[in-house]
């Protein structure tokens, strides 16, 4: 390197002396050298990879992991440079610093330069603490701001590790980040992870982790470490494999987050909204009657929907005479039974129609008397018009959104399928418009569009054998010329009869079939299944909408990531028993209790505010102080604190909550109570709090956003000034 790799202020002179650093300066040559490198190596790899022949079948799924694999780890290099380097640890055996890195490198030799943060050596750089300090003498931990590093802490264990060290303050470094301005978008912590949270992002992914915490105690933080954590470490969970979700709260959610995992070196996770999983989700308006709210949230509801699809699945009770070019064949009740047991268990419904004719077909033809070619016998009940309208009758093709549509339109079905239902609970959840839907219908389609499949793949099945069928009639045509041309150029002998054998050869019928003819379904994405889920703001989720999360999570691997005191509805049993109760019977629970983020003046106001509402909330304990009190003020005042403050800070976000008409602008949002949660702010204003409700939901309302602040809370009310 031609730069230092430090940039420290001059107030941080001493941290500058070359006995303190000198051995880290060589040290990112090194890394520097390398990763040059390793980045022309690794371009290479990826030109000759994209320049070579695509192929077919797995070896084109080879190619594109391994493309997919370069692109993504040149990607991080690009990135970050040096500053993939978070810190290092030196052994109280050793005295070796070994640093530890976003990703793993070595040089030309071999020698490791930065050890993956992941690894399990890792783990004592992250986890070491006074009482246990895991085998470390020291530990130093480097601040990055524009690829070079503004700031270090050291951290000693040992009388031994005092040498050489210029900060000895144990907490500095990660409370230096607390104070720091916010962004737009959340960073990754990864040189600041306290030993609390790196024990979470650690865990083994068997079962369901409940990561519980109230505001600032960092779980959106460990929650997608852990994600990053896991997917590199745990065999089960790669992509190849299911890969992973995670699902948050709101979109302003997802925007805020969409840095962290690419900067730990995942790009391949799934991340979404409850809403996202079903396409009707985006129109969807909240429901307007608490009531009504209540019932669908009911997971008995979403069951439901396997008797009102079962209610399209009965046999024809009476049988029929079919008539074919062969003869007149009985098709009875119990031929009907028969060919309708023939879906296995599972089997949606529309993709099982064409078992239940496959089944119809045999039963038949094992009935007629002769040689009866089964493709023409097949083609020949296709033309019943009878028999396909009795089967079309008694097993229709479904939508999900007829099927639940009908739910609310339709009260004799709605009792069929729901009998607890009381008839006011039926007549409240009857609506005009069926299909205006709510978030609370949610569950319900899904489990529909999961109970009966793809509409369309019987119809994509019928389109799938015309084409092959008249592909084999070309490819015949095509045979039996060729075996012609053959035969006038005197090709007989062995010879003549092996090229018969294999152009009328099974190989050859599968080779000259075009599948680019064949019509095709894209897939969706976020159907799953996945090997794991992670959930944020899981509180708040109903048990409908935790059937959503668990159908597409097969393993019942599961990070759950809350704070019972933020649940907008109430919250009054433990997690075991509402897990329990939506089909989770192996839950571990870890709860974090330290606030990182909120500091003490602002606690001080929001305690009360939550604990009048829930007198057992579990109130985090904060470890700063910001030396700010909490401002109120009155309403008219908004535009004076936020120009105050804009003025004095040239960086960082503010935040107004509780005044939709307020236009936002780059550096200051305008939200909800409900749209703030899972987001910090360094300054946060709210305007009327009163107003965002009574009892627990107005409550946590306000508890919520006055914790969302890292730094000042502004309260502005209509009325008189406090």
């Amino acid at each position: 390197m031609t730069t230092s790799a430090f940039d420290l202020p001059e107030r941080l002179a001493p941290k500058a002396d070359p006995v303190l650093i000198a051995r880290d300066e060589r040290h990112f040559a090194a890394i520097a050298e390398s990763l040059r490198q390793t980045i022309a190596e690794l371009s290479e790899r990826l030109d000759a990879e994209l320049r070579a022949p695509g192929g077919t079948g797995r070896q084109a799924m080879d190619r594109d992991a391994e493309v997919h694999r370069l692109t993504g780890r040149l990607g991080t290099l690009r990135r970050f440079g040096l500053d993939l380097c978070l810190g290092h640890m030196v052994g109280a055996d050793d005295g070796e610093p070994v640093y530890i890195g976003r990703l793993g490198l070595t040089d030309s030799t071999g020698r490791r330069l930065l050890l993956d943060w992941r690894a399990p050596a890792a783990e004592p750089f992250f986890a070491a603490t006074h009482a246990d300090p895991m085998g470390l003498a020291s530990r130093r931990r480097y601040r990055w701001s524009g690829g070079r590093i503004s700031d270090y802490w050291d951290e000693v264990f040992t009388a031994d590790g005092l040498e050489g060290h210029a900060a000895l303050d144990d907490q500095s470094a990660f409370i230096a980040s607390l104070g720091g301005s916010r962004s737009a978008r959340m960073r990754d912590v990864l040189a600041t992870i306290q030993a609390d949270q790196n024990a979470v992002v650690r865990a083994d992914s068997r079962g369901a982790l409940v990561v519980d915490g109230g505001p600032g105690t960092g779980k959106t933080v460990v929650a997608l470490h852990r994600s990053a954590y896991l997917l590199h470490s745990d065999p089960r969970l790669g992509h190849r494999r299911g890969g992973l979700l995670f699902v948050g709260p709101h979109q302003p959610y997802l925007a805020y987050v969409a840095d962290v995992l690419p900067s730990l070196g995942e790009e391949g996770v799934r991340t979404c909204t409850l809403r996202d999983l079903l396409p009707e989700g985006a129109a969807a308006q909240e429901e307007a009657d608490p009531e009504v709210a209540r019932l669908k949230s009911s997971a008995d509801l979403v069951r439901a929907i396997e008797k009102a699809v079962a209610f399209y699945e009965e046999p024809p009770t009476v049988g029929m005479t079919v008539t074919t070019p062969w003869s007149d064949v009985r098709l009875t009740a119990d031929d009907w039974a028969e060919a309708f047991r023939a879906p296995g268990p599972g089997t949606p419904h529309n993709e099982a129609r064409d078992l239940i004719w496959d089944e119809l077909v045999t039963i038949l033809l094992d009935k007629l008397d002769g040689d009866v070619p089964p493709d023409l016998f097949r083609r020949a009940l296709l033309n019943d018009e009878e028999l396909v309208g009795a089967l079309h009758g008694a097993w229709p093709l479904l939508e999900a959104a007829d099927v639940v549509g009908d739910l609310w339109s339709v009260p004799a079905y709605l009792r069929l399928c729901a009998p607890w239902l009381g008839p006011d609970e039926v007549r409240r959840l009857r609506r005009a418009e069926a299909q205006a839907w709510t978030v609370s219908d949610l569950p319900l389609l899904d489990a529909a569009r999961q109970r009966l499949g793809d509409p369309d793949a019987a119809r994509r099945g019928q389109r799938h054998r015309a084409v092959l069928d008249a592909q084999r009639e070309r490819m015949a045509q095509v045979v039996d010329n060729l075996i012609d041309a053959a035969s006038a150029s005197g090709a007989d002998g062995d010879d003549g009869e092996g090229l018969v054998r294999m152009l009328r050869g099974q190989d050859a019928a599968v080779s000259l079939v075009d599948e680019s003819e064949l019509p095709t379904a894209g897939r969706d994405p976020l159907a799953g299944p996945f090997a794991h889920i992670v959930v944020d703001e899981a509180q708040e989720l109903t048990d409908a909408e935790w059937q959503m999360l668990l159908s597409r999570c097969p393993s019942r691997s599961l990070t759950i990531v809350g704070d019972r005191a933020q649940a907008r509805h109430g919250f009054t049993e433990s997690w075991r028993e509402r897990l329990a109760r939506v089909g989770l019977d192996r839950v571990d629970v870890a709860s974090l209790s330290i606030n990182y983020r909120t500091p003490e003046e602002v606690m001080a106001e929001a305690e009360p505010v939550i604990r009048a509402a829930l007198p057992d909330a579990n109130v985090p304990t904060s470890v700063r102080g910001s030396g700010v009190p909490v401002v109120h003020g009155a309403a008219s005042e908004l535009e004076s604190v936020l120009d105050g403050w804009l003025a004095a800070h040239d960086d960082g976000i503010a935040c107004v909550i509780g005044a939709p008409s307020f236009r936002a602008t780059p550096r200051v949002r305008s939200l909800t109570p409900e749209l703030s949660k899972g987001l910090e702010f360094d300054l946060v204003v709210l305007v009327d709090p009163e107003a965002f409700g009574a009892g627990i939901e107005g409550a946590v309302d306000r508890y919520v956003a006055m914790t969302r602040a890292t730094q000042r809370l502004v309260v502005l009310t209509s009325g008189p000034a406090d």
